[in-house]
């Protein structure tokens, strides 16, 4: 997602800073491992927008030591960053969560919106959570504009996660065609992803909103079982 955000940006006439693990080859970069307490103050000097996408996801492995680092990286280095934006007076803090962070669907004939909000499952929506929450309680606290975009299922290049490993079976041959169930799952395209979070930072009536970002049109496991097999030929 972040490097089709930076794709994107490349339309665009603002200058763009990188915090990150690793320098980035074509932007100005910030190295910064986000499971450290420190963030250097130089990470948003002048930074007039902050896009928060970093985050840890994808571990199942359930030891204690993934569930602090879940903790850590999605909720601790999160209020680090925000605290760091409110001192540096930056304008407006975009935090990408998650689906996960508004707790469980309903049932396949009941869409879930920004209003049904429930008890999220699973470390992942539960740090994504939080994080939320703190986050908008450091906006109301302060002159910086806090949005939330909580992103459905991402598809398109470099995905992963469970529909990487689909495609990949898909690929392989051993993937079995799946039976339409009438079950339905929210998604969208990277593309459209990164796309949602300017329209959100360019918006002033964003401030203290969480948005649920999807392409509106809910899909069937078949449906994305049968647009993959067509991807791969």
């Amino acid at each position: 997602v972040g490097q089709r955000l930076l794709k994107l940006f490349e339309s665009y006439e603002h200058k763009t800073q990188i915090l990150s693990r690793q320098s980035h080859p074509d932007y100005e970069t910030i190295v910064c491992d986000l499971g450290e307490k420190y963030i250097p103050s130089s990470a948003l000097e002048s930074v007039d927008t902050v896009f928060h996408l970093a985050g840890y996801a994808h571990d199942l492995s359930y030891s204690s030591n993934v569930e602090k680092l879940y903790n850590v990286i999605n909720v601790d280095a999160t209020v680090n960053l925000a605290e760091l934006a409110v001192k540096q007076g930056v304008h407006k803090f975009i935090f990408v969560s998650s689906v996960k962070a508004g707790g469980t669907a309903f049932n396949c004939q009941r869409m879930t919106t920004e209003e049904n909000q429930r008890e999220p499952a699973g470390i992942y929506g539960r740090t994504k959570r939080l994080a939320e929450l703190k986050l908008l309680e450091i906006g109301r606290q302060s002159d910086m504009e806090v949005s939330i975009v909580r992103p459905s299922l991402v598809y398109g290049t470099g995905m992963k996660g469970n529909l990487a490993i689909m495609l990949k079976g898909i690929e392989r041959g051993w993937f079995p065609p799946l039976p339409e169930t009438g079950n339905r799952r929210s998604m969208i395209h990277v593309d459209d992803l990164v796309r949602t979070f300017l329209l959100v930072a360019e918006d002033v009536r964003t401030n203290q909103e969480i948005y649920i970002a999807t392409d509106g049109v809910p899909h069937s496991s078949r449906e994305i079982y049968e647009a993959f097999c067509r991807a791969v030929g």
